[in-house]
């Protein structure tokens, strides 16, 4: 993956983005009063070639001026189906989805989930799920005006929404 919007790069991670990645994410947690959970719910950012690379998922980072200031990823999951006569059906959840402070408002969130969802339909998934918390309302909002529908199943302790998006063919 490498794209550009306005400043900035959105590549591939690279093993050297570990440290940098993580700290974009903490920062970002930290500033809504969420914590960072190395052992838990972000334990993926410190293994991510076990929790994406190595499982057909993908985890990109953004650059402004050769500093990380922002990530995105996604990895397969096996979801129950809304189709009756589907019991199962190839789903992605999008993680990891943290910008920092002086890259918001910019419209990068909304052009980093366009170029998301267009690399998952590439790959032939029809769900993507997404959880969050609402005090990140920029990110809710994102979502809901992006087509994604609430739904009850929220498995990360720290989120308290998640939503669904059912791609066409």
């Amino acid at each position: 993956m490498l794209d550009r919007y306005q400043d900035y790069t959105i590549r591939s991670w690279q093993p050297d983005d570990r440290l940098a990645a993580a700290a974009v994410i903490q920062n970002a947690l930290a500033e809504y009063g969420l914590g960072w959970e190395p052992d838990g719910a972000d334990r993926d950012v410190i293994a991510v070639e076990a929790y994406y690379l190595n499982c057909g998922g993908e985890f990109w980072v953004i650059e402004a001026q050769g500093q990380i200031v922002g990530t995105s990823a996604y990895y397969p999951c096996i979801v129950a189906s809304s189709q009756p006569d589907n019991r199962s059906e190839k789903a992605v959840e999008i993680r990891k989805m943290y910008l920092s402070s002086t890259t918001r408002g910019q419209g990068l969130g909304r052009h980093l989930l366009g170029k998301l969802e267009q690399a998952i339909c590439d790959r032939g998934y029809r769900e993507i799920r997404i959880e969050t918390a609402s005090i990140l309302a920029g990110a809710v909002r994102l979502y809901e005006a992006n087509g994604y529908l609430p739904v009850t199943e929220v498995a990360t302790a720290r989120c308290d929404r998640a939503y669904v998006k059912l791609i066409n063919s």
